[in-house]
């Protein structure tokens, strides 16, 4: 399992030397766009609107939109100077509270935690201690550039750090349209429901649950591949841009119009005797 950083996790006076690993993997079925009529991955260029050519990566700069179309431009040096003073691996348990007391829409992303080298006994404490106490910890960590709030809980004998949204980050739920006001429902109603949702509650099994849609989806992409129905891509031409491709037959034009016009010129060029030509230039003035 790949490694995306080496650091420490410290409670008190214990420091623990982890390791950090992505937890969880998109598996969606990812779909290039191609042209339709040769088949051919479409490209998607940077290309600035103002001076109407592709830019490259190295002209390339970072700015904050801070009203339309008005931006602060930030250097490469000023975000790496930022970054350093933040990106210490070191990971700090600010506190320890209950899962239940932290709703499920502050949580983001999972990580694995496993301990470095000299790290197994400091990591099997916390790994008891959380468990024995059914607490979390909660700390702040530095992934990818981004100071993150995370809670540090047990999952299957595994310290697993789970990224948490900042409060300032969840939209205010006021901010939804059309939520119906309390109203009294009809108690038979309200009872037929709740003996529904009491004939459908099982203990919760992951494994029950399927992507569907995915399943489908590549059924359907091998049958058409064991159909033969498939495309290669082709070797794109290297064609000239039209204003290259005019210009050189613009060219090409002129260099022709001027070799039949001029033909004299070109044998005087190349003849040989060279000495009669000046007597007969004499002869004519």
């Amino acid at each position: 399992m790949h490694t995306m950083w080496k650091g420490t996790i410290s409670f008190g006076l214990v420091n623990i030397p982890v390791k950090l690993h992505a937890a969880t993997e998109n598996k969606d079925v990812r779909l290039r766009h191609l042209h339709n009529e040769c088949q051919t991955p479409i490209k998607h260029e940077k290309i600035c609107p103002v001076c109407n050519r592709e830019v490259k990566n190295e002209e390339i700069v970072k700015g904050y939109e801070y009203a339309t179309n008005k931006f602060v431009v930030l250097t490469d040096e000023e975000l790496k100077e930022i970054q350093e003073v933040n990106t210490e691996k070191s990971v700090e348990i600010i506190d320890f509270v209950k899962l239940e007391e932290i709703d499920p829409i502050y949580f983001e992303k999972s990580y694995y935690l496993s301990p470095n080298d000299g790290g197994s006994k400091a990591y099997t404490l916390l790994r008891q201690a959380l468990s024995e106490t059914d607490k979390i910890g909660v700390a702040k960590l530095m992934i990818r550039s981004k100071e993150q709030l995370a809670a540090i809980r047990v999952y299957q004998n595994t310290l697993v750090v789970e990224t948490i949204h900042y409060p300032d980050e969840v939209r205010k739920v006021t901010d939804v349209p059309n939520i119906p006001e309390e109203s009294s429902i009809p108690k038979k109603e309200l009872d037929t429901a709740k003996m529904l949702i009491d004939q459908l509650t099982i203990t919760f099994d992951p494994e029950k649950y399927k992507d569907n849609y995915r399943t489908v989806l590549l059924e359907l992409i091998e049958e058409k591949k064991n159909q033969g129905e498939i495309t290669s891509v082709k070797e794109p031409s290297k064609q000239l841009p039209d204003n290259v491709t005019n210009l050189m037959d613009a060219l090409e034009a002129s260099l022709d119009r001027a070799k039949g016009t001029k033909p004299k010129q070109k044998k005087r060029k190349t003849s040989t005797p060279k000495q009669s030509q000046p007597k007969r230039t004499k002869k004519n003035a």
